[in-house]
C-alpha cells in the first residue's frame, strides 16, 4: 500500500471522500494515512485545531458506516473510558471508487453511443438539444423559444465523451494500482 499522498493526489479520491465524509473528510484521513492508517481521534484533533473533536468523531463515523474507517477500543482500567484506535482502509476506499465510477463509465460509454448514432438540433439560443425524431414532431422549432433548429455538430460532442471515459479510464487504473 502506498503513502498517503498516493491516494490522496487523485481528485477522484479527494471528491469521493468529501462526498462520503464531508469537507474536512480527506484532511482526516490523511493524518490518519501519516501515521500508518492508525491513529485516536484525539491525534487528529491535535492536527486540525479549527475542528471540535465531535466533528473529527462524525466525520469517522460517516467513513466508518462505509467501512472506510474501523476502530479497535480499548478501557482505561484506572478512568473507565474508553479510548478508540481508527484505522482507514485505502483499500476499501479504491473499492467503492471504482464500483461508482464503473457506473459512470457505463453511462458515458452509453451517451457516446447514444449521441454518435443520432442527429440532434439546437436553437441559435441554445435552449435545449433536441434529437431529430423531437425536432421533427416540433417541426424544426425550439420548443422553448419557437425559434427554428439548425442540425448540431455532433462529432465535438462524441470527442469530449470519449476524452472523459479516457481520462476516467486512466485514473481508475492508477488508483487500482494503489490496491
Amino acid at each position: 500500500m502506498g503513502k498517503a499522498g498516493d491516494l490522496l493526489g487523485y481528485k477522484l479520491a479527494t471528491d469521493f471522500l468529501v462526498g462520503v465524509g464531508g469537507n474536512d473528510a480527506v484532511e482526516v484521513v490523511r493524518i490518519c494515512l501519516d501515521k500508518n492508517g492508525k491513529c485516536l481521534d484525539e491525534d487528529i484533533e491535535a492536527k486540525m485545531k479549527n475542528l471540535k473533536i465531535t466533528e473529527i468523531r462524525s466525520i469517522l463515523n460517516r467513513l466508518h458506516y462505509r467501512g472506510i474507517a474501523c476502530y479497535n477500543k480499548t478501557k482505561n482500567k484506572n478512568s473507565g473510558w474508553y479510548t478508540y484506535t481508527w484505522e482507514i482502509k485505502q483499500r476499501r476506499i479504491v473499492e467503492l471508487i471504482l464500483e461508482q465510477q464503473s457506473e459512470q463509465l457505463q453511462k458515458l460509454e452509453t451517451k457516446a453511443r447514444f449521441d454518435g448514432s443520432h442527429e440532434f438540433f439546437v436553437c441559435k439560443k441554445a435552449c435545449e438539444e433536441t434529437a431529430f425524431e423531437i425536432a421533427a414532431q416540433y417541426e424544426f422549432r425550439c420548443p422553448e423559444c419557437g425559434d427554428m433548429m439548425n442540425p448540431v455538430d455532433n462529432k465535438k460532442k462524441v470527442k469530449d465523451i470519449q476524452h472523459q471515459i479516457t481520462s476516467l479510464k486512466t485514473e481508475l487504473n492508477e488508483l487500482q494500482k494503489i490496491m
